[in-house]
């Protein structure tokens, strides 16, 4: 088979299974309240941000990659890219160090986003350049998208996946706790790492109203922006599970072991959840005890409120009895 008839094949499999994914997320609901988005992942391929990735094997990881010798890798990478499943693109002795969200993942978050035309949006997390070119696809220009990580590496490959499919958002080498103040103010911030709390220079960035909307313990918090100072908001119903944010804002402390729990709820995502939300303000057998006596909340019940210097987290109400500081 020559290399022409390969490439127009492995160009038909890529948008057979760029179709099936839309398709897939379209039943997942994940974009149900802004279906605009299908349109941005028919047309955003991929493939492209993805030239190669690695799975687990047994003893560690094996690379998929677009330009391999074996035409059968080479269809196993182009299925591999259009899963919905998320993909790790950067291994550093063993540490993922970044990687590809979960399609229904992404959808949904930006679809949580509540992007509006002509909204600016700044992205902490560059990973791949896929969901900053999805961004510049649904909002028609790329000057409106900036993008930010801290390795350099990370940053150049994805300014030539950006520019492979037609993209040119601004994509900035920097440490994203900080934000990207020359480029502010935004209307919306989307990030794809977790943090231990929310920085306050993201608020000092953004316009009053504007929508912050970041993983935090395994969640999601959406929050308002009220000014540069102040910002609140609930955590959505689903898990959510990031690699940390590199710089500042890093933190070591690894998950809450909770001793003494019975094994129902250390088997439960939703006192997981409590249990890393409200570390520095309970024990693993108080937060149990909470949690069973609030009914096992749902994270729809949970919030965080940002004022100042102070942020915490909270369960039902910023001023009720169970809050514990973030910071």
């Amino acid at each position: 088979m020559s290399a022409h008839a390969l490439d127009r094949d492995l160009a038909e499999l890529a948008a057979s299974a760029r179709a099936a994914l839309v398709r897939e997320i379209d039943a997942s609901g994940a974009w149900a309240a802004d279906p605009v988005w299908r349109e941005a992942f028919a047309a955003v391929p991929r493939h492209l941000f993805v030239p190669y990735y690695y799975v687990g094997v047994v003893g560690g990881h094996e690379r998929r990659w677009g330009e391999s010798p074996d035409s059968r890798t080479r269809e196993e990478w182009i299925r591999g890219a259009y899963a919905d499943a998320p993909l790790a693109t950067r291994l550093r002795d063993g540490e993922l160090l970044s990687s590809s969200s979960q399609p229904s993942l992404m959808a949904m978050m930006l679809t949580e986003l509540r992007v509006r035309p002509g909204d600016r949006v700044l992205e902490i997390g560059a990973g791949t350049g896929y969901n900053a070119a999805l961004l510049a696809h649904r909002l028609g220009d790329d000057d409106l998208v900036t993008t930010v990580d801290l390795e350099p590496e990370i940053t150049e490959a994805a300014r030539r996946h950006l520019a492979a499919a037609g993209h040119h958002p601004v994509v900035v080498t920097g440490d994203g706790a900080r934000g990207v103040p020359e480029r502010a103010p935004f209307d919306r911030i989307i990030v794809t790492c977790t943090l231990p709390s929310v920085p306050l220079a993201w608020l000092a960035q953004c316009r009053p109203g504007a929508r912050i909307l970041t993983p935090l313990a395994t969640g999601l918090i959406a929050l308002t922006v009220r000014d540069a100072g102040h910002a609140e908001g609930r955590f959505l119903p689903t898990p959510a599970y990031f690699v940390p944010l590199r710089g500042a804002e890093r933190h070591e402390t690894g998950p809450v072991e909770p001793a003494g729990v019975p094994r129902a709820a250390r088997e439960s995502e939703l006192y997981r959840f409590l249990l890393e939300l409200s570390r520095a303000g309970l024990e693993p057998q108080e937060a149990y005890a909470l949690w069973e006596r609030e009914g096992r909340p749902s994270r729809e019940r949970y919030g965080v409120t940002v004022a100042g210097e102070r942020e915490w987290a909270w369960l039902d109400s910023p001023e009720g009895p169970y809050v514990w500081p973030l910071r």
